[in-house]
């Protein structure tokens, strides 16, 4: 039971938090969030998740457009 939690504990720190982003956004639990994509994905036969892998390249461009660009004197 610890392997699963601690695999889980991974995937919800690493993963794209695309759900996260869209609970966050629209002031919702993340957890019904994951819920409706995994019902809409069954429901739509997988095309949702070519979607979710376009929302989380956005969402990483995003955060690196955010940090800005570093020089070489910002160690």
């Amino acid at each position: 039971m610890a392997q699963i939690s601690s695999f889980k504990y991974f995937l919800e720190k690493n993963a794209f938090g695309v759900c996260t982003f869209i609970a966050k956004k629209m002031g919702i639990k993340t957890e019904r969030v994951r819920l409706y994509f995994l019902y809409i994905t069954f429901g739509t036969l997988g095309s949702t998740i070519v979607l979710y892998l376009l929302f989380a390249f956005w969402i990483n461009i995003k955060k690196y457009r955010n940090e800005g660009k570093r020089s070489v004197w910002d160690l």
